[in-house]
């Protein structure tokens, strides 16, 4: 398992989250999450852009990488960013947010789609 506080501290607030809100998204988000680093998701902007519509809420439980453009506004929350996809969200008025602050927004999770 990783050493990463945050993962672990992650793992935690999805677990209860989950439980306390009777969401299941947020279990199947931690499943992707606690995978070993090799196995992690890694997601480019293109494929949120493919994936989603103007609006969309989406959850990447990995690293969001910067290859391709964003065509329409959708809230994204990953687990991490490279610094240029952070700023090619922010940049195309996209809300770019960790999963720890889409929880608090949205416990129950409603609405949220995972990209994988």
């Amino acid at each position: 398992m990783d050493k990463n506080p945050r993962l672990i501290k992650l793992d935690r607030i999805l677990r209860k989250t989950a439980r306390e809100n009777n969401a299941p998204i947020w279990n199947a988000v931690r499943k992707f999450i606690m995978r070993s680093r090799r196995r992690r998701v890694v997601v480019n902007i293109s494929k949120i852009n493919r994936y989603t519509s103007e609006g969309d809420m989406v959850v990447v439980p990995g690293k969001v990488l910067s290859c391709g453009n964003m065509n329409h506004k959708v809230t994204v929350a990953a687990f991490d960013y490279s610094e240029k996809a952070f700023k090619k969200l922010v940049s195309s008025n996209c809300k770019a947010l960790f999963i720890e602050d889409l929880i608090k927004i949205n416990p129950r999770g409603k609405g949220v789609k995972i990209i994988v």
